[in-house]
């Protein structure tokens, strides 16, 4: 039951009843709905501040756990770079340098990716974190970038090496007879006394003096392409062609341990020490060919000799004797 409010009337004298309008009843319910909104609002406030609703935690859970996963995989990628930073000093600095070829231009090396719109599909749709994101992407890019190069440049290295191999391999670098006590030399490259006209000609090998039926040897590796059967000149004769422009010639041999067309290793036994073809005495008349032009084979001794014997077997080939032969 409403309260009947009274008021005293100084006129009259005596208490008036009060009467409440419609307005002010209006007015007065709008005042508190106004109130009570103001409260409630400021309360929502309130609360927002300083506490978390379900969804904002749940949001902020998946935002730490999206920054996590971002972190860890910019440390990979980092982590990745390192490593590929000391692959790229390798290659450039100890690979290619021991093959003699040049390193990649650091330009090539560090170029980025082209394409201004490149990460436009990312821009468009507007994510909170945006720049990060594409962040992210550049420096994979960039390392799958770096990744391809490096690729090819081992892939080039490995066939450098390979092609290396082979002509270390193609070189001629051992003495064709056993000399050890490099008493077998007889007559060096040079101007020598002809053993037949007796006048100095041009003496385009080396001659190792020895017994008929010494083996001979292939110095480097390569095929049989010329096995030569003459009574005169070179006499029993075989070239080898061990590619990239070297050959090599052993002459008036006693017979042959090879075929034509066969391939060689260097040290394998290719024939025998004679006495045929323009021959005064037991030797093998060896010669080296570098693109057809002989070339003095003492040079190329090195795989079987120390120093001091290399100096010895020198000295030995510099003596202006006659040869045992053409």
């Amino acid at each position: 039951m409403a309260r009947i409010k009274y008021y005293y009337d100084t006129e009259t004298c005596k208490y008036e009843r009060v009467k409440t309008s419609t307005m002010d009843i209006v007015l007065n319910t709008l005042g508190f709905l106004a109130f009570t909104l103001a409260m409630a609002v400021g309360l929502l406030l309130l609360y927002n501040n300083y506490f978390e609703s379900p969804k904002e935690l749940m949001l902020k859970n998946e935002v730490k756990e999206l920054r996590f996963y971002y972190e860890s995989l910019n440390d990979e990628v980092n982590r990745l770079n390192t490593i590929l930073k000391e692959m790229e000093y390798r290659d450039d600095n100890i690979y290619r340098v021991v093959l003699g070829a040049e390193p990649i231009d650091k330009a090539i090396r560090e170029a980025g990716i082209g394409g201004i719109d490149r990460y436009e599909d990312i821009r468009n749709k507007d994510l909170e974190h945006e720049e990060m994101i594409v962040k992210l992407h550049e420096h994979v890019d960039k390392l799958k970038r770096k990744l391809f190069i490096e690729s090819r440049s081992q892939d080039e290295v490995v066939a450098l090496a390979e092609n290396k191999e082979k002509l270390y391999a193609a070189i001629p670098a051992i003495q064709p007879v056993a000399n050890k006590e490099l008493i077998a030399l007889a007559s060096g490259f040079g101007m020598r006394i002809h053993p037949i006209y007796k006048v100095k000609k041009m003496h385009t090998g080396i001659d190792f003096a020895a017994a008929i039926g010494t083996p001979i040897y292939a110095t480097a590796d390569g095929a049989i392409d010329v096995v030569q059967n003459s009574f005169s000149g070179y006499g029993k004769m075989i070239e080898i062609d061990h590619g990239f422009g070297y050959r090599s010639r052993y002459a008036h041999m006693h017979g042959f341990a090879v075929r034509q067309g066969q391939r060689v290793k260097r040290g394998d036994l290719i024939g025998y020490v004679g006495d045929t073809g323009i021959s005064t005495a037991p030797h093998l008349h060896y010669e080296v060919l570098i693109n057809g032009v002989q070339v003095n084979p003492v040079h190329y001794f090195f795989n079987d000799l120390t120093t001091a014997e290399y100096e010895k077997i020198i000295e030995l080939a510099s003596v202006e004797n006659q040869s045992l032969g053409m």
